[in-house]
């Protein structure tokens, strides 16, 4: 076209695709003729796949997108909204006579927001280019998260096995399709349910022509069955993905899914007969990182909270599929029963106890500038999630918490503890994270240990960890038992039942006209699990299994229940003692039918149990915790302590406790009784210690005292007991007797205080109430403090009898004090130290 050619209009005409091009779609690009220099800017191909339309103007080409009138019409009114809110924004702050605070936080926070999605996208975009491109440019693009292969010396490239990815990934949506449909929606539509949002579903789900790329494979030759195949992938997938969902009226899409983690693939067991394997079992090992972008109505109306909400309710269904315990299994042939593939093997059990965390970081903001912060922690194991309680106001708190998680695969396999600031009003802020491998858990069967905390400027956490492996013996129950019972703690499990559910057959009929649409609900206690629901059928096959943790399986029992979705009717029930699974060969009932109740006469229910008792995992000689394994052992071994190994400083320190007890007449039998074997041996040294270790009574110590003590302030009754399983001290402060009376008018008001030494810490005060006008006060009042056994070696028990009136001349209110070493073995003993004190008198301290 020549300059002096005649101006025409502006004309629009399309590229067709040349149909001998092989080679992939290069995005084109918008070539402006601007003062004589052209500027070249990409664009994007268009949502569905087809190249944009192009236009010309003399030696311009403009690559544009055809927009609809209505399309137009709707951006109009939005910009004239937008405009109108921010104009009347600003009126209203100048007509209300508001600070400019007002203004400004708005800003700043939209302006944060913004930077926050743009971050997010393009971390999206570069991911997306790293799955299209060659594994070189991965290294290029993605330098620091570079494929396992390089890291790892065993985890091997497999090239070979992204090209079959690639052959068969437009096959694979069909199946993606049905695993989203039938698992995670109603999932989902149920979580949503329990926020009064209802009427969720998928309505359309197309992954797109980006095939997940695998970084690298490990192939497990050692400590493996012969009978199955164990391989772990580095899987990494960056989808162009188009799923779209209705929730109640509002229509939205997720966008650019992405996920990476380690997916391990299990082949087994191995038949004989083609394919070879019966089945597989894939799942990831800890949580994968998970992101993608709504889009839609939600995502248009800025709805933050809705849609996080939604975006953390689809990340946890996608972990209860996938992800530890959960398991997706894929039978491959019939020769194999779906029991052997699905039914739940787990290795062990992790028992967690969140002691204490330490120095954590100020996040609260106060008048006077930082304030505290109120913690709490959330623990991880696969999809497993334990949160421990809320500590108001402290950064260094005390939880306490114990929690126990089933462990289906140890290799790999890590807990993960997250610290959070409470916040009434906006997100709970990150006071730091501490991960351990369960792994070396399991080598050194216990772990005790303070953690520093990452992603943290300061904070440490302390935790205790002991693992049990499974056993099949009924014999070994009664030692873990006594276990639980010693730690106190209610929670605690001594076994677990694992449950298959096969399937029903006959179910009565919950409506005339139509079959029900079954659904069944098993529970031990207050743990509850929920098979799928089929549609339209009185004899579901569901092959679902289950775990459940038991604390006492002699008076446990699995309760059954089959519900119809439609009617909400119960079709059946069903209960099974668990004491019977005890009796059974290796505690196990292998695919048995039992007949249903408040159903018809054919109705049975076909499932399998499996009944295993837990027991502590051995300890590494190495550990550090072996030393505090052997304080348990001695704690819970014999009720009666052996004085014979008490060693002279102890045995010498408990013969001072009674030194001023009231004289005991030989002739009195009864009374000298009471006298602890300690006592004995320091008035008769004619009789060796192991003799008198063999006399102790229960009631070593008499209820009451008739002297005032060695120094004239009184008496006091003290039980100490410390829990080495619990790492707890119980401190109990019985009564006091024989405070001696200064001046009959002023009749003293007593009271306890408690420290820890050294330190005397605010932390480790505790204080009884006050008895008025009393010489002989009962308190019976009990304290706990969280200490681990190494520091109990080192620490004091001060502790403080006071008056509200001045007890002395001086006006001081201290009536007279004690300070107990904590290193004495008889604490630790499971009887705990029950003894007299003398009160000394007050002992000035800096």
């Amino acid at each position: 076209m020549s300059d002096n050619s005649p101006s025409v209009p502006l004309a629009e005409f399309t590229i067709p695709p040349d149909p001998t091009e092989t080679e992939p779609f290069v995005p084109l690009v918008e070539v402006k003729k601007m003062n004589e220099s052209p500027v070249v800017t990409p664009t994007t191909p268009t949502g569905n796949g087809t190249p944009p339309t192009q236009t010309t103007n003399g030696n311009s080409i403009v690559a544009t997108k055809s927009v609809s009138d209505d399309n137009s019409i709707f951006s109009v009114f939005y910009t004239l909204g937008k405009k109108v809110a921010i104009v009347g924004s600003i009126y209203l702050v100048g007509y209300m006579g508001w600070s400019v605070a007002w203004l400004i936080a708005p800003v700043i926070l939209s302006v944060a927001r913004d930077q926050l999605a743009k971050t997010s996208e393009k971390k999206r975009d570069i991911a997306k280019a790293s799955a299209l491109a060659s594994e070189k440019d991965v290294i290029l693009a993605r330098i620091d998260e570079l494929p396992a292969w390089v890291y790892f010396p065993d985890v091997e490239r497999c090239e070979w096995l992204n090209k079959i990815l690639k052959q068969v990934w437009p096959n694979a949506n069909h199946f993606a399709r049905t695993l989203v449909k039938e698992t995670i929606e109603p999932n989902v539509a149920l979580a949503l349910a329990n926020y009064k949002m209802h009427g969720f579903r998928f309505d359309r789900i197309i992954l797109g022509t980006i095939p997940p790329r695998i970084g690298g494979v490990k192939i497990y030759d050692k400590n493996v069955d012969r009978n199955e195949i164990i391989m772990d992938l580095d899987l990494f997938y960056a989808s162009d993905c188009d799923i779209n969902f209705y929730l109640g009226g509002m229509k939205g899409g997720i966008k650019d899914f992405q996920i990476h983690g380690w997916v391990r693939v299990v082949m087994k067991p191995l038949i004989r007969s083609m394919p070879l394997v019966g089945g597989l079992q894939i799942f990831f090992l800890n949580n994968p990182n998970i992101d993608f972008n709504l889009v839609g109505v939600i995502d248009f109306m800025d709805m933050p909270g809705l849609s996080d909400l939604l975006r953390r309710i689809i990340v946890e269904q996608i972990g209860n599929v996938m992800v530890l315990p959960n398991k997706l299994p894929i039978s491959l042939s019939e020769e194999v029963s779906a029991v052997a593939l699905k039914m739940p093997e787990p290795e062990g059990i992790l028992r967690i106890h969140v002691v204490e965390a330490k120095d954590l970081m100020k996040k609260d903001i106060s008048v006077l500038g930082k304030g505290k912060s109120d913690p709490y922690a959330i623990i991880n194991v696969g999809a497993q999630e334990f949160k421990t309680q809320i500590i108001d106001n402290n950064v260094n708190p005390k939880w306490d918490y114990w929690c126990e998680a089933v462990v289906e695969v140890s290799q790999h396999a890590i807990l993960v503890l997250r610290l959070f600031d409470w916040d009434r009003t906006s997100d709970d802020e990150s006071l730091g994270r501490a991960s351990i491998d369960i792994a070396s858990v399991i080598k050194k069967g216990v772990v005790d240990s303070w953690l520093t905390l990452e992603d943290a400027k300061h904070g440490l956490l302390h935790v205790r960890l002991q693992w049990y492996k499974l056993t099949a013996d009924p014999n070994d129950l009664q030692q873990i038992l006594l276990e639980t019972q010693l730690l106190r703690v209610t929670s605690m499990s001594s076994a677990v039942l694992s449950v298959f559910i096969d399937s029903a057959r006959h179910l009565k009929q919950a409506r005339s006209s139509s079959k029900p649409d079954p659904y069944l609900v098993c529970s031990v206690n207050k743990q509850k699990q929920q098979t799928a629901m089929i549609m339209r059928d009185d004899s579901p096959v569901w092959e679902q299994g289950f775990t459940f943790l038991v604390s006492n399986p002699d008076n446990e029992s699995l309760n059954i229940k089959i519900y119809d979705q439609k009617t909400g009717n119960d079709i059946g029930q069903y209960t099974y003692t668990l004491s019977t699974l005890l009796k059974q060969f290796n505690m196990e009932v292998i695919q048995q039918p039992f007949q249903l109740q408040k159903s018809g006469p054919e109705s049975k229910l076909y499932m399998s149990l499996s009944l295993r008792i837990l027991k502590p995992g051995e300890i590494d000689k190495d550990s550090d915790a072996l030393e505090q394994v052997a304080a348990l052992t001695r704690s819970s071994s014999v009720k009666t302590p052996d004085v014979a190994a008490v060693s002279p400083p102890a045995f010498k320190a408990s013969s001072k406790r009674l030194s001023a007890e009231s004289p005991i007449s030989e002739e009195d039998p009864v009374a000298a009784t009471k006298i602890s074997p300690a006592m004995s041996a320091s008035t008769s040294s004619e009789k060796p210690i192991s003799e008198l270790a063999t006399s102790v009574l229960t009631h070593r110590f008499p209820d009451s005292t008739s002297s005032p003590g060695e120094h004239g302030l009184g008496r006091m009754q003290l039980s100490i007991r410390y829990s080495a399983q619990r790492q707890k001290l119980d401190v109990t402060i019985h009564k006091i007797q024989k405070i001696p009376l200064r001046d009959p008018s002023n009749i003293p008001d007593p009271y306890v205080k408690l420290y820890l030494l050294p330190g005397r810490t605010k932390e480790s005060k505790r204080k009884t109430s006050v008895i008025k006008d009393n010489c002989n006060p009962v308190y019976d009042a009990s304290f706990e403090y969280l200490i681990s056994i190494a520091e109990l070696r080192q620490t004091e028990l001060e502790v403080t009898v006071c008056t509200q009136k001045g007890f002395l001349s001086g006006g001081s209110p201290i009536i007279g004090m004690l300070k107990i070493p904590l290193d004495d073995a008889e604490i630790t003993t499971q009887t705990g130290l029950n003894s007299w004190f003398d009160l000394q008198p007050e002992i000035r301290h800096e």
